[in-house]
């Protein structure tokens, strides 16, 4: 204070010495001078600067007064905006209140509209009359006299069911405890009169089914007038006057292309199924036809229709003789397969599982002539025992109907085929596949022959291709062999050999035969034989160029 009051002493206008005087006043000082010393400081918030507030913030770090939270928006707005757009929103589609309406409330009305068809208005008072405040279904709504779900709905425990008497602790066999049935519980349990005549419609198509599955009998006839010749021998000895030795096992040295057509065997009213040879000599021929009946024909000679036999009911679908010929097997989609003897022409068993079989075969072992293997159309290849007439075996992997069975590796294993397009291998017995072969570009295989030599698996594929297998090793394909040029799509046409292995021989949708040789796999020969689908074909084992087809034309030719 002192520096101060010499500062104004010394500009003093009196005229004065600059000494300082030591009765000045402090107060008359302030009053001459003005001088405050304490001077009052204008602060932030005592200056009108309001805090402006984003509209779209999510969070204040401050604690904001009311005119600042609901002060007006600054600033131009959107000429672009709707009013819809520029209307305050805290949704995506509006501005949503809360309205003061009970949770259970809501949910009892929800319920009763999704249960009843009516609801009360939350709009409409409780004043107005009946009907005005409900909204849906009024007649119901007056019927229930417009309560909810909770009021309508039992009370837990006041119509409780009542149990019978839980009876006496101490005696054992008439107490029943918390087991005791109810005092109303109705123990028999009839059908409805609906229920009981749609019962009794069911009950008459299953027993018309089974009627007409046992009306079919197995019967056969004989067409020529002698079933023994001079010697007493019956039509399946081997002749030994056809000048060819059928009873050899040695296949002809080379053979040569069929030509022309030497016979025609009549008789099938339908398309011809599949032909077999007799085994070893093939002097008998067996055909099963779509008309239900399995011909047995003469291959040398008069070439008769020697017999035969009726015991399906709807077509045949595949053949098989067993080793020494005696008795052949025959499946059909009647899901029946039936076991004959070839020279009575008597059925000797009969086997179904309720499945169509679509191929069958006799396990080639001579220890094992009382096994044979179906395919069945529900995936499953089955394994009956004809002396018991029961299942052994069921092979169970295939993803669909089996279409062959072949067995390869002297007989200690088989490949099967199926419309899964893969081929599978299976050892004799185990029901687990040894080897799967499948390809994103195969297709379905039909149709499979063993060569002669057992080396190599001929494959119908079922586009336009015949497919070469090793059977032998690995089962791999040969990629080398492919046969190609004939029509076979859709159709399961048959392939086959010639005894020396030198011609492959299929038929085609179109009644053609087409023979390709087996080295250069070029086609030496193709010609029409059939009208409609040549469906089978096997070269005859002892002669160098005889050739047998049949078709869908109920035709069977043999060529040469």
């Amino acid at each position: 204070m002192e520096d101060i009051l010499n500062a104004y002493d010394s500009d003093s206008n009196d005229g004065e010495s600059g000494a300082v005087h030591d009765n000045v006043d402090f107060d008359s000082l302030k009053e001459k001078f003005k001088l405050n010393s304490t001077p009052q400081i204008l602060i932030k918030e005592s200056v009108n600067i309001s805090r402006k507030i984003d509209s779209h913030a999510k969070e204040v770090t401050y604690n904001p007064k009311y005119e600042e939270l609901f002060q007006p928006e600054v600033g131009p707005q959107n000429p672009f905006k709707t009013k819809q757009q520029a209307a305050p929103k805290n949704t995506l589609s509006g501005y949503v209140e809360d309205s003061h309406f009970n949770d259970f409330q809501f949910e009892n009305q929800r319920r009763t509209f999704a249960t009843h068809g009516y609801a009360v208005d939350p709009s409409v008072g409780d004043n107005n009359v009946f009907g005005n405040n409900i909204i849906g279904d009024l007649e119901v709504a007056k019927k229930l006299d417009g309560r909810t779900v909770f009021e309508s709905s039992k009370k837990f425990g006041s119509e409780k069911r009542k149990r019978d008497d839980c009876g006496n602790p101490s005696d054992i066999d008439n107490y029943k405890g918390p087991w005791a049935g109810f005092v109303d519980e109705n123990k028999i349990a009839k059908p409805t009169e609906e229920e009981q005549a749609v019962l009794d419609d069911w009950k008459s198509v299953t027993s018309k089914k089974n009627k007409e599955e046992n009306v079919v009998e197995e019967r056969s006839t004989l067409h020529i007038k002698d079933a023994t010749d001079y010697q007493g021998r019956s039509f399946l000895h081997i002749p030994q006057d056809v000048g060819v030795r059928l009873n050899s096992e040695e296949p002809p040295e080379k053979c040569f292309l069929p030509k022309r057509l030497i016979h025609t065997w009549t008789g099938h009213t339908k398309g011809v199924a599949a032909i077999r040879l007799f085994p070893t000599s093939g002097h008998l021929l067996l055909s099963c036809s779509m008309d239900s009946k399995i011909k047995l024909w003469e291959v040398y000679g008069q070439r008769r229709c020697i017999r035969t036999y009726l015991g399906h009911d709807k077509a045949v679908r595949d053949i098989c003789f067993n080793n020494d010929g005696t008795e052949f097997l025959s499946a059909a989609y009647d899901r029946y397969i039936k076991l004959w003897d070839t020279e009575t022409g008597q059925c000797k068993g009969k086997f179904t599982n309720k499945r169509i079989p679509y191929c069958v075969k006799f396990n080639p072992d001579e220890d094992k002539q009382h096994l044979f293997v179906a395919g069945l159309a529900d995936k499953k290849i089955i394994t009956w025992d004809i002396r018991a007439n029961e299942v052994v075996q069921e092979y169970d992997r295939h993803l669909g109907a089996v279409n062959t069975v072949t067995f390869i590796d002297d007989n200690r294993r088989f490949v099967s085929t199926s419309d899964d397009k893969s081929l599978r291998v299976w050892e004799w017995d185990i029901p687990v596949d040894s080897k799967y072969i499948a390809d994103p570009s195969m297709h379905s295989v039909p149709a499979v022959t063993l060569s002669p030599n057992q080396k190599w698996l001929a494959c119908q594929s079922m586009d336009n291709q015949i497919l070469i297998y090793n059977a032998i090793s690995k089962m791999r394909m040969n990629r080398k062999k492919i046969f190609k040029g004939h029509m076979v799509a859709g159709y399961a046409c048959q392939v086959n050999f010639s005894p020396d292995g030198n011609y492959v021989i299929s038929g085609d949708a179109d009644g053609k035969l087409f023979i390709w040789d087996w080295k250069s796999t070029k086609v030496y020969s193709k010609f029409k034989a059939h009208d409609q689908v040549c469906i089978g074909c096997c070269w005859l084992p002892h002669e160098t160029s005889k050739v047998i087809t049949c078709g869908w034309d109920g035709l069977i030719k043999l060529w040469d």
